[in-house]
């Protein structure tokens, strides 16, 4: 094939008409992550009638709410292969699947045992999900758009943790041994919903280049308008351990959403409907920050929303170390200013965290991986987080009864310093530029990674090589 070819493959008809139906994939991609939002959301709740109900112990507790990270290794080393083999469309079909399993798992779940197998299946799909959804959403995204296509995937899972907490609030109310299943099970009818929606989705367009199939590229970015950029064959390590350290940064944040109402409780909330409502207000200043991030980070850039945001999390951390270890020492008391400080501090982190570091880990960690390993790469940031975020959620409670629980948040404080230190010191902006140009960012030589305006760098990541 020609190098004309190649560029006609990739080349766009109509631009400005297109932007519409990209954004309708990225929202079907993304949807997978509403699903592990709400599982994330809707277990933080449920876990206060599941302790009552099979009367379980905090450290059986902990395992159930953390074997989901650790399951999500599978899913997330299995989605890198798997789409490189059968595609990304496919690839988020199988995760719909799993998702379905998991939700009946966990709805008609009769002991201890069932519910965990529904929390394996669950992580699982979440691993596949959280690898693949960024994937896709930056593969099928124009430049321009980058930015804000890739954060869809955090929106997403903040509007999932959303309706999990309104659906704590909403099932409260029925017989405790129905109650919590209606919570967990309901997540099933959209995974079927989800999986017919995928059948209607196009394949990646990078994906299908990659494969030498320009015919059905061309058809595709036709649609997408946009010139598709793909990077010669060679992996780069150095990209994916920025990845995984970008990734990981997630871990603190996701525990304080999953323990939320024991956080409050901790902070004198004991009433029931009163606990899932302020929950609930959390939840929504976590979307809201998370729509503001969307429509500015391709304005104001990654580094300085991830700066400021990592820096603005240290002192809600804090506060809440204040006001925990205040409400804690002063047993039985009722201290109005501790209470509110501590419910302000989980409002502000969870704002700061959602205009900034969680839509830009998505963000970053994807664009910044060749084309060959992209999906490989996504797969090892998703693991690195997982392995983190179940050592943090297996460990809250056992750590908070050590270091009583405003210790914790001191220690969390400390390490979101050092976060921050890392990203001031070894993540550069990336807003805007080529693969070739991320290449010199990271330190690699001009030919390392080709640009995808050159044609022999697209002939080198689509054809075989001539014997």
């Amino acid at each position: 094939m020609s190098s004309n070819d190649h560029r006609h493959a990739v080349e766009p008809k109509n631009k400005r008409s297109n932007f519409r139906y990209t954004f309708t994939c990225a929202i079907l991609a993304s949807t997978t992550l509403i699903i592990i939002g709400y599982d994330i959301g809707v277990m933080s709740g449920a876990s206060l009638y599941i302790k009552q109900e099979l009367k379980i112990t905090d450290v059986k507790l902990e395992i159930l709410m953390g074997i989901a990270n650790p399951c999500s290794l599978v899913g997330s080393f299995a989605a890198g292969r798997t789409s490189d083999w059968i595609g990304r469309r496919n690839t988020i079909l199988l995760t719909a699947v799993i998702f379905l399993v998991a939700g009946l798992l966990m709805g008609f779940a009769a002991n201890y045992a069932m519910l965990m197998a529904g929390q394996f299946a669950a992580g699982v799909a979440g691993g596949c999900a959280m690898a693949i959804a960024p994937v896709y959403a930056v593969e099928i995204s124009p430049a321009s758009l980058r930015g804000f296509m890739a954060s869809l995937p955090e929106l997403a899972v903040n509007l999932g943790i959303l309706l999990g907490y309104l659906s704590n609030y909403a099932f409260a109310g029925l017989p405790l041994r129905l109650g919590w299943r209606v919570m967990l099970g309901i997540s099933a009818p959209p995974s079927v919903v989800l999986a017919f929606m995928v059948l209607g989705m196009p394949e990646s367009p990078r994906w299908l280049v990659m494969k030498g199939r320009l015919a059905q590229a061309r058809a595709v970015r036709n649609l997408a308008g946009e010139t598709t950029r793909t990077s010669s064959a060679r992996s780069r390590p150095q990209y994916i351990h920025n990845s995984r350290k970008n990734t990981s940064a997630h871990i603190l944040h996701r525990r304080v959403v999953l323990y939320n109402p024991r956080v409050f409780q901790s902070a004198g909330i004991t009433d029931a409907h009163r606990l899932l409502g302020v929950t609930c207000a959390v939840g929504a200043a976590k979307m809201l920050f998370t729509l503001v991030a969307a429509f500015l980070i391709d304005r104001a850039g990654r580094r300085p929303l991830l700066l400021g945001t990592t820096g603005g999390m240290i002192l809600p951390l804090v506060g809440l170390g204040v006001g925990l270890t205040v409400v804690d020492r002063h047993p039985g008391a009722k201290i109005t200013w501790a209470l509110a400080l501590c419910i302000a501090s989980n409002v502000a982190l969870v704002s700061f965290f959602s205009a900034g570091l969680g839509p830009i880990a998505f963000v970053y960690a994807t664009e910044i991986l060749p084309l060959r390993v992209r999906a490989l790469g996504s797969a090892l940031g998703v693991a690195s987080n997982r392995v983190a975020a179940g050592v943090v959620t297996m460990s809250f409670l056992s750590l908070s009864r050590a270091i009583t629980i405003g210790g914790t948040f001191f220690l969390y404080a400390g390490i979101t310093a050092l976060a921050w230190v890392f990203f001031f010191t070894y993540l550069p902006e990336t807003r805007g530029r080529t693969l070739e140009e991320m290449g010199k960012l990271f330190g690699m030589t001009t030919g390392a990674v080709m640009d995808d305006n050159d044609d022999a760098g697209k002939q080198n990541a689509v054809e075989m090589p001539a014997k």
